[in-house]
């Protein structure tokens, strides 16, 4: 290798700036160190020439959402190499959510998505590569990727592992197709005594056939899906199933594309913008997909640096009824929307319908060239027309009120009510909720609150999957849940997350107690309580919060509120404060 190489070209000819962050560790006489490791991890003169791509991969094998992605690598690496590129491997965390539910290691899993972000970041920076690929699976992976890229602002994409096929389990009415949602439902079944052991071990040993991420438009398919009409995965690549035979081909068109995106000098911020966001918030409530995703989008825009917030995500759902037939809410799963004609086909309806507007992606071309090509399978029932759609109505909404000043997240699919009034049975932890719901404590009429698992209260924000299911398989029907935590995209009924400020941060939610008069009010976006909160505060002690060490701390002293996407960046942007924007239209008389 010459110490001065030429740099590459772009295709037009002009200097290009393809190795142009690389050349600060790989060109010139005190670089020679830095090129003898190179060296010894494969590369010869002339790769010191081309871009150095990372493939971060979150490969693991404790779960079926990132047990392929070791394979799927293999194949992005080819299209690296094809197309000119350099492949640099990486690997990060994965923390499970369908293990990890309703358990304490469920604190781990929101506090992954930031350490996920901070590996890539930390990686990629560290060497100076020139772009990346990140390869993600299981919930927390895919907003982390796209979050560590907003940041970093470079050439790179997001590929999906893809969706898990469908359990199949055998009844006395033939065979069923299932997902993970039924095995959590199956836990209260059994609890309430209408399902027996090997009832309950049938379901667990069906729900789950192989790799992929659990099969509902659930948190991961519904970020993979908003990713690609975000325009930073490629139109297709994170529909197609994990363990279909396409999944190669995307994989090697995601390499080539990365180093076509690096040629060009295509960062990510010019594919995550304001448009590209709120593109992503309709797809989200188009699909019925999970409350969890404005969590992510704003969290997103906070690294970019862009001012969307969680009135934006509001606004989409007002905007866009659900046209997709998917679960929970629906009877679908995400590989039958693949062969219905995925998420093409919705980016189409939603643009036809002028509820979305044309943007870049990283195939080179605009979302709604992407779109005109979608292929409906001919007599497909999984997505209908937003004239003639599943729900007249987005799949949530966030509200306000004396609960939650800053506002909270609260979920519409599944279910037709607007207007819900009970005592309320408060719960400092998710475990004595879980517990109260299984030996029949609460009840048809309720208003359940678990508090003090918020971001910092948790610390972590667990999702209360478990709980939600609990109740559905008891066949507790007339009932809500309110939280400061948060929800599994699989979660079913009538609940509100992201209550904010948690109660951990002095929020109202810590002031109510059992018996109090709850009103959620869908209609008038409110959620309020019949007691004089102010008298109460005077004399209100708050309780020791749970015990954190090591990362849970540091994720306790440094996150943000739920209403800001619970990032830990220092200072991130307002983000459209929920309070100054839309709560004070909200406010009592």
């Amino acid at each position: 290798m010459t110490d001065e190489a030429p740099s590459p070209t772009t295709p037009d000819g002009d200097p290009g700036p393809a190795n142009r962050r690389s050349r600060t560790i790989t060109a010139g006489p005190n670089r020679a160190a830095a090129r003898s490791y190179l060296r010894a991890a494969g590369m010869q003169d002339a790769d010191f020439d081309k871009p150095m791509i990372g493939v971060v991969n979150t490969w693991s094998t404790v779960t079926p959402c990132n047990m392929h992605l070791d394979r799927l690598a293999k194949d992005v690496r080819a299209g690296v190499i094809a197309a000119g590129g350099w492949p640099v491997d990486f690997n990060t965390i994965v923390v499970t959510d369908g293990i990890s539910m309703g358990s304490p290691g469920m604190k781990a899993s929101l506090i992954s998505r930031e350490v996920v972000a901070d590996s890539i970041e930390l990686a990629v920076e560290g060497h100076q590569l020139d772009g990346v690929v990140c390869i993600v699976g299981c919930d927390k992976t895919i907003p982390a990727a796209a979050m560590a890229l907003a940041r970093m602002d470079i050439p790179g994409l997001v590929y999906y592992g893809g969706t898990i096929l469908p359990g199949v389990l055998p009844t006395a009415q033939g065979d069923k197709e299932v997902s993970v949602q039924e095995v959590f439902e199956a836990i209260g079944a059994h609890s309430a005594g209408t399902l027996d052991d090997a009832g309950l071990k049938a379901v667990e040993s069906a729900v789950c056939p192989g790799a992929g991420a659990c099969g509902g438009q659930f948190t991961a398919n519904t970020m993979a899906m908003a990713l690609s009409v975000m325009g930073i995965s490629p139109m297709g690549a994170n529909d197609v199933p994990a363990v279909d035979p396409a999944k190669a081909a995307e994989g090697e068109r995601c390499g080539r594309l990365i180093v076509e995106r690096t040629l060009a000098g295509d960062n990510a911020r010019k594919y995550i913008t304001r448009d590209s966001l709120m593109n992503a918030a309709v797809a989200v409530s188009a699909s019925g997909g999970s409350t969890n995703a404005v969590m992510h989008l704003t969290a997103i825009a906070a690294e970019a640096g862009v001012d969307f917030g969680v009135e934006d995500c509001h606004r989409a759902c007002v905007e866009a009824p659900v046209i997709c037939d998917l679960k929970p809410g629906g009877r679908f799963l995400a590989s039958h929307l693949y062969a219905s004609g995925g998420t093409r086909l919705v980016t189409q309806r939603m643009a036809e319908a002028g509820k979305i507007v044309d943007a870049p992606t990283v195939t080179g071309r605009s979302l709604f060239a992407e779109a005109a090509e979608a292929e409906e399978t001919p007599g497909q029932i999984v997505v209908t027309t937003f004239n003639a759609p599943v729900m007249e109505r987005g799949s949530y909404a966030v509200i306000y009120g004396d609960v939650a000043p800053e506002g909270a997240v609260i979920k519409l699919t599944g279910h037709k009510v607007d207007r819900f009034e009970g005592p309320a049975c408060v719960f400092d932890s998710e475990e004595d909720a879980f517990h109260a719901v299984q030996d029949g404590s609460v009840g048809e009429g309720d208003v359940i609150i678990i508090r003090y698992e918020g971001p910092k209260g948790g610390p972590g924000m667990r999702e209360m999957l478990q709980v939600t299911a609990a109740l559905k398989g008891r066949k507790i029907e007339n009932v809500a849940l309110l939280t400061d935590g948060r929800f599994s995209g699989a979660s079913y009924g009538f609940v509100a997350g992201h209550l904010s400020p948690e109660a951990a941060a002095g929020g109202p939610v810590a002031l109510i107690r059992d018996g109090d008069r709850i009103t959620i009010d869908v209609t008038n976006r409110r959620i309020d309580v019949d007691a004089d909160l102010s008298a109460r505060r005077a004399g209100h002690v708050a309780p020791a919060l749970k015990p954190a060490s090591g990362v849970f701390a540091k994720y306790r002293a440094s996150v943000a509120s739920a209403a800001q996407g619970a990032v830990t960046i220092p200072n991130p942007p307002p983000a459209q404060t929920p309070k100054s924007v839309a709560a004070k239209a909200h406010e009592k008389a």
